[in-house]
């Protein structure tokens, strides 16, 4: 069980590493477009903004899978012939299909591979929403006020 844990914990932190690494470069962009204010009609500064972030943020999900399939790759953790990166995406975003079932000795990954999603969903909700309250502020602000 330790062994599952700590591999599990090895792709968990690859994975938290990814995201605040994406998150960083989203909040240096979102500050680059707070300097060049008024550049662009609030409208197109507010769907520019959410596409771009939105699009690197499930970017960052897929690259995060990837590292959950390749971590079922190191140590077999599925029966043979299993569509690794399938079987992470299931678990990841916690659809749980189950028609892929890992093998006895590796069953915490996946549901720790869920807390791992389910968590880091959490954190790009939070992030989306705030780049959205600081878009609105940012192209809105000088427009409702007049």
């Amino acid at each position: 069980m330790l062994r599952q844990f700590l591999v599990a914990g090895a792709a968990s932190a690859s994975c938290i590493t990814i995201h605040a690494l994406v998150m960083t470069a989203i909040v240096r962009v979102i500050r680059v477009l707070a300097v060049k204010r008024g550049v662009l009609h609030p409208s197109l500064l507010l769907v520019g903004t959410m596409i771009a972030v939105v699009s690197v943020l499930m970017g960052a999900h897929i690259v995060e899978v990837v590292v959950w399939s390749m971590t079922y790759a190191l140590v077999d953790a599925a029966p043979a012939g299993s569509n690794l990166l399938y079987f992470a995406f299931v678990n990841y975003t916690t659809l749980g299909y189950g028609d892929i079932v890992p093998v006895a000795e590796w069953q915490l990954l996946g549901p720790i591979t869920a807390m791992n999603g389910v968590l880091l969903f959490g954190w790009s909700t939070a992030v989306i929403f705030e780049v959205l309250r600081r878009t609105m502020i940012l192209g809105f602000d000088g427009v409702m006020s007049d």
